[in-house]
């Protein structure tokens, strides 16, 4: 019986402790409120590099920790996935934090803290590393501060070299808000993506409309939440247009929901290419692979980091 096809896919991006405060009733200024605070593997790189692990991709991580405990447990929680870690441990910086603190019901909000996650520098990519990819995904957290946002750049040049396909999630609306539209378009087209995931305040951050969005990418996958998913993409000089429903899921903590999505679709994208599909059903395909994920992400049990 011949081999399972599994895609070989390369991430790079953020690997960092998430800090997270879920509070079991509303914030209240200046007193304390019951809940729960926990430390979990954070990042979005990281989490989709995870799930494309669990799912049978050959998938490896590129990252930056510190010398430190945590970066030692993120490492193992990213081998125990069968993710391949190439990450840097960087000497005088410690390992990224993020603080996560979630509303009663699932909304979050941020506080980055990304330490040595920033150091990732082109010096510490290898060629071999891209020689037999199918695939790079790449965060847009990954293309704007540096060094990092140069090893992304470089990442995607050794991709294409490579022959490799690259996609590119737009991540978050604040970082690209503050580049202003111009330049969060240029950041994103510097990596020449093949394909964009974005949702709604994010796309709007680079472009007055959906459409607009592929002048970045040929083809754009928008993420809608319960809302299900939108892509857009060019056949021949036509624009075309799936809206793929998605069935709602109840969750506390929708935190690496997106994350997920990007590991499913990418990988029911490459198989669909792999089987030789007409580009409208394997993105399709691909769209639904991605609900499936982003659903398992939302009710599956996180667990929380374990430092030996």
């Amino acid at each position: 019986m011949p081999e399972r096809y599994r895609p070989r896919v390369i991430v790079l991006g953020d690997l960092v402790v998430d800090v997270v405060l879920a509070p079991a009733r509303e914030l209240a200024s200046a007193t304390d409120v019951p809940g729960r605070v926990m430390l979990r593997q954070g990042g979005s790189a990281t989490t989709t590099a995870r799930w494309l692990g669990r799912s049978g991709a050959r998938a490896a991580l590129i990252a930056a920790v510190g010398r430190d405990a945590e970066g030692r447990a993120l490492i193992e929680a990213v081998r125990r996935d069968g993710v391949v870690a190439h990450v840097v441990r960087v000497a005088g910086y410690r390992t990224g934090r993020i603080g996560v603190v979630v509303a009663p019901g699932g909304e979050r909000s941020f506080v980055q803290d990304r330490a040595a996650t920033l150091q990732l520098a082109p010096e510490h990519l290898r060629e071999a590393w891209f020689a037999a990819t199918e695939l790079l995904h790449l965060p847009t957290y990954s293309l704007l501060d540096g060094p990092l946002g140069d090893a992304g750049r470089h990442a995607a040049a050794l991709a294409h070299e490579a022959g490799a396909l690259v996609t590119v999630d737009m991540s978050s609306s604040g970082p690209l808000l503050a580049m202003g539209r111009s330049g969060a378009a240029a950041a994103i087209a510097a990596a020449r993506p093949d394909l964009l995931f974005a949702a709604g305040v994010e796309a709007r951050a680079v472009a007055d409309s959906d459409e607009h969005l592929l002048d970045l990418a040929s083809i754009v996958v928008l993420k809608r939440g319960s809302a299900g998913v939108t892509v857009l993409f060019r056949e021949g000089v036509a624009t075309r247009r799936l809206e793929v429903a998605a069935k709602p899921v109840v969750a506390a903590d929708t935190t690496g929901a997106g994350d997920a999505f990007d590991a499913g679709f990418i990988l029911g994208w490459l198989l669909a290419r792999r089987a030789g599909a007409a580009p409208a059903a394997g993105l399709r395909r691909a769209a639904n692979s991605g609900n499936r994920l982003a659903a398992r992400q939302l009710i599956r049990r996180r667990e929380e980091l374990e430092f030996g």
